[in-house]
């Protein structure tokens, strides 16, 4: 079986679960599974909760200039989280090939709309209760992977 579709499949129990019993959303359905992948590399999980911080700031700043509301928040949101993980990836190749002191891989966001899913999640319910339930689900979801023996090193 693949790990990243059981991780996934898992990440949405999960996330059904806890948002249930706490009445919290994990950031996106899918969000904890694929963290859970990277949980192993703590600096790339501070990257992609601080993109969808940047994200969510991004949008909530260009609100007060312009008409985005509904499901055009949710689209700039997905957009602008799209955007930032595109540059970052962009600028830290581009900085890992100049240099050569450090690999890239350890530098990165984790997926493209990640942080805007989480960045949409944000602005529903706050930033500390957003990002203490994501990272939540997502240990779950990495406790389920390892206990069935299914640990990948993403």
């Amino acid at each position: 079986m693949d790990p990243v579709t059981i991780s996934i499949g898992t990440g949405l129990v999960v996330s059904l679960t806890l948002t249930e019993l706490f009445g919290l959303a994990a950031g996106g359905m899918v969000v904890p599974g694929y963290l859970a992948l990277f949980l192993d590399r703590p600096l790339i999980i501070a990257l992609t909760l601080g993109a969808a911080w940047l994200t969510w700031f991004i949008v909530k700043s260009l609100s007060k200039v312009a008409i985005i509301y509904g499901k055009r928040r949710t689209a700039m949101m997905i957009l602008v989280g799209f955007l930032i993980g595109f540059a970052a990836r962009f600028v830290l190749q581009f900085m890992g090939t100049q240099s050569g002191s450090f690999d890239p891989a350890d530098f990165q966001i984790v997926g493209f709309i990640i942080p805007g899913l989480m960045a949409i999640w944000i602005e529903r319910q706050g930033l500390l209760e957003t990002c203490c339930i994501v990272l939540t689900a997502s240990a779950l979801v990495r406790l389920v992977l390892t206990v069935c023996g299914l640990e990948v090193l993403a």
